[in-house]
């Protein structure tokens, strides 16, 4: 069955406003462009009825695409197939829908809250993601539970599979991420994450005020299009490299992440735990490979370790 998403945003994703720019002694009012930044509730409707499973804060637009990735990435969902439509809250009044291939925008939705609804006879285990915000939080739960949380979950390994990148397309990705950021260069405050195939072409990329949310954004649209897993494909997160991103991409099979800035401890551990390649401070000419070497084809190996 064909899912669609209406591409039209449901709420502004920009705001413009006056500012005083000030240089050394001198200021001047100058227009401004700031991302929005509004909070996002996410519920789950099946048999046993709705709950509210989280809020996060995003910027609006493709809200949809979040809230399917994130529940996806908490493994609370495996296919599209159980999902009988995705809408936006508003009582008994019209609302924007996302169901067997219609969307439509009308009057009237509360845009902040978002209704996933399952398909009769799906099981659904609201308590699991409150397992989940346990297993994985940093209030006196070790590193070590947290990537047993992830095998108890049903996640294997990566195959250490023929999948190779040659350095030289991992220094392109950088630049080719920053070319598409058509937000950030408006406002200069939102991350970008990004899916590339091995030739390092451009695949889809998607924004948000967090780095979670551009992942859940990007996660999202190809598990609604029947896409997942994405074992044959390159992730690229603008930002840095925690264990929550690494789950994201574990969840989704990603081989290959790299991240423009450093990586977590933990999101080593789970890299090098799980098979999956992680670079990290990407950066034009220069990147860290810091789990999976073998995926990088590099032009020649020193056995060297500077000081």
């Amino acid at each position: 069955m064909e899912f669609a998403i209406n591409p039209m945003l449901t709420q502004p994703n920009l705001r413009r406003l006056y500012v005083h720019k000030v240089h050394g002694e001198q200021a001047a009012l100058h227009r401004d462009v700031l991302a929005i930044e509004e909070p996002l509730e996410i519920r789950v409707a099946s048999d046993a009825g709705e709950v509210q499973v989280a809020v996060t804060m995003r910027t609006p637009g493709e809200d949809f695409e979040l809230a399917a990735g994130f529940l996806f990435g908490e493994g609370l969902l495996h296919t599209r197939d159980e999902i009988s439509e995705i809408g936006y809250c508003c009582d008994d009044r019209p609302q924007a829908r996302f169901a067997d291939g219609v969307g439509q925008v009308t009057a009237g939705a509360r845009y902040n809250v978002v209704t996933v609804r399952l398909r009769p006879g799906v099981p659904f285990d609201a308590a699991q993601i409150r397992r989940n915000f346990y297993a994985t939080s940093s209030c006196g739960v070790c590193g070590k539970a947290s990537l047993e949380s992830l095998e108890m979950r049903g996640c294997a390994p990566l195959a250490r599979d023929a999948f190779c990148v040659s350095a030289g397309i991992i220094r392109r990705l950088d630049a080719g991420l920053r070319r598409r950021q058509a937000l950030f260069d408006k406002t200069g405050g939102l991350h970008a994450a990004a899916f590339f195939n091995a030739a390092g072409e451009l695949l889809t990329l998607h924004e948000d005020v967090g780095r979670h949310g551009a992942l859940d954004k990007l996660v999202g649209r190809r598990l609604l299009d029947g896409h997942l897993p994405a074992a044959d494909c390159l992730l690229m997160v603008s930002g840095r490299a925690s264990f929550e991103i690494m789950q994201k991409a574990l969840m989704a099979r990603v081989p290959v992440v790299v991240a423009v800035g450093a990586p977590s401890s933990l999101a080593v551990e789970l890299a090098q735990a799980f098979n999956i390649t992680l670079i990290g401070f990407a950066r034009g000419e220069h990147f860290n490979i810091y789990a999976g070497d073998w995926r990088i084809a590099l032009p020649a190996r020193r056995r060297a370790v500077a000081s």
